[in-house]
């Protein structure tokens, strides 16, 4: 009796690029770049040197951002000097913000990525949402240049942006002011353990400042320190130091 021919799966269907288009409001002459912009690396063809995946966008979509943002705060904050825009701008390019702003729009439920990743939770890394988010502002301006970026940009980021309030220093700026107005030495950031694939890390840090250690969990070192700068602050103000 022969054996039945075992039949692959059938790739999971894509995600409905055109409405996503509708969301950035842009009418893109090469849809190529849209599918691009939300392919991780993980579901590119390794054959192309998995250069059909979202990293070239990513990379040209950094500057795009750095750009329209610092625009942006120019016009927005006209009073204020470079030091106060240099914090906004921090805060606003920050991976936490971009993936805050990328959750927003939803953009993990585009991203296409191996059905195995999408079970594991890959869609909604914060690292990978904030990578996609760029390398979409990358596909507009390789589409429709600044024009096709810039209206998109603010209207993402308009909540953030036009709150009008002072952002806070970043967790290891103000641990850093905190020691040194105390007179102790700058901290020390250890990484602890790293484990996870190559695309998915999970970095765990530990923050070593005045005879005190905390520690903070990311998917990017940074990340992670940035974390366990949070956690040893948050130890201080609950011991009420």
């Amino acid at each position: 009796m022969a054996k039945k021919r075992h039949e692959e799966a059938p790739p999971p269907p894509l995600p409905d690029f055109d409405a996503l288009a509708a969301r950035t409001g842009h009418r893109f002459a090469r849809p190529e770049l849209l599918r691009q912009a939300l392919t991780h690396r993980s579901a590119a063809d390794p054959r192309r040197g998995q250069l059909d995946s979202n990293e070239r966008l990513e990379f040209i979509g950094d500057r795009v951002l750095g750009l329209l943002m610092a625009e942006w705060l120019i016009e927005r904050f006209p009073e204020e000097r470079e030091g106060a825009l240099m914090r906004r701008f921090g805060t606003f390019v920050s991976w936490d913000t971009l993936a805050g702003v990328a959750e927003t729009l939803d953009l993990g439920a585009f991203l296409v990525v191996p059905p195995g990743e999408g079970r594991a939770g890959l869609t909604g890394r914060r690292n990978v949402l904030a990578d996609a988010l760029e390398a979409l502002l990358g596909a507009l301006y390789l589409d429709g240049g600044l024009d096709a970026a810039r209206p998109f940009l603010r209207r993402a980021f308009a909540p953030l942006v036009e709150a009008d309030r002072r952002p806070q220093a970043a967790a290891k700026n103000r641990l850093q002011e905190w020691l040194q107005g105390r007179g102790f030495d700058l901290p020390e950031y250890r990484t602890v353990a790293t484990s996870g694939p190559a695309h998915q890390p999970v970095f765990v840090v530990a923050a070593i400042a005045a005879g005190r250690e905390a520690e903070g969990t990311g998917d990017t070192r940074r990340a992670a320190e940035q974390a366990a700068a949070e956690a040893w602050l948050a130890e201080v103000e609950v011991e009420g130091r």
